[in-house]
């Protein structure tokens, strides 16, 4: 599902990443661990397309990605890969309903269709009965159930995850850990999870391990 060759980022003077490559089966869940500063976050923005590399190679779902223009990279991403952060950046104004169905919608999804995968979504994470509120009326944990469903809206064929339960309480943080593991079971989803977390690392298929720019482990 991803294939990554040698992929180089720098910033100024400090390299940040220093030649990684990288293999993800289709419906694999990885980890990636490490200290600050080791390169992850850096090169998970390179895997979603949100930041480009400066030298390698980048294949997701079999499409090559350092070939596209700006209005492609940005519909492929839109398409292919959702993203879950440790702050669920839900727009306030909207409801957990609406949050969800708005990726969908820009996609070019027609509304009805988008509307019933929403109402799917949201009944998987365990909100079915919660799609009306607004994010100031759920908990954090709910919050990030939503951002996650908001993630899938479009079949992605990679789901990124940034610290996903970074932000929670302990008996939400391991919700949110069964969750994941809970959509891949059930959708077959590819998800790749950037973490401090020990526990949620240990989970995964396989444990990748960071340090200075590389993957040592």
């Amino acid at each position: 599902m991803i294939k990554a060759v040698d992929i180089r980022k720098r910033f100024g003077a400090l390299e940040v990443l220093k030649g990684v490559s990288l293999e993800v089966k289709r419906g694999e869940v990885i980890s990636i661990v490490g200290a600050s500063g080791a390169g992850k976050t850096t090169l998970l923005q390179i895997l979603g397309t949100l930041s480009k590399a400066d030298g390698g190679e980048l294949l997701i779902d079999g499409e090559r990605v350092e070939e596209m223009n700006d209005r492609t990279l940005s519909r492929f991403r839109n398409q292919k890969i959702g993203f879950v952060f440790q702050f669920h950046h839900l727009l306030p104004e909207f409801t957990a309903f609406e949050n969800v169905t708005i990726p969908a919608l820009i996609g070019g999804m027609p509304q009805r269709e988008a509307e019933q995968r929403a109402t799917e979504l949201l009944r998987l994470v365990g909100l079915a009965e919660r799609g009306e509120h607004k994010p100031s009326q759920l908990s954090g944990g709910e919050q990030q159930r939503v951002a996650i469903a908001r993630a899938l809206i479009n079949s992605p064929a990679v789901l990124l995850a940034d610290e996903p339960s970074g932000n929670l309480d302990s008996r939400n943080r391991e919700e949110i850990h069964r969750l994941f593991f809970e959509l891949r079971e059930r959708l077959g989803q590819t998800i790749v999870i950037v973490t401090h977390d020990e526990q949620l690392a240990a989970m995964a298929d396989r444990r990748i391990v960071m340090r200075d720019g590389g993957i040592v482990e």
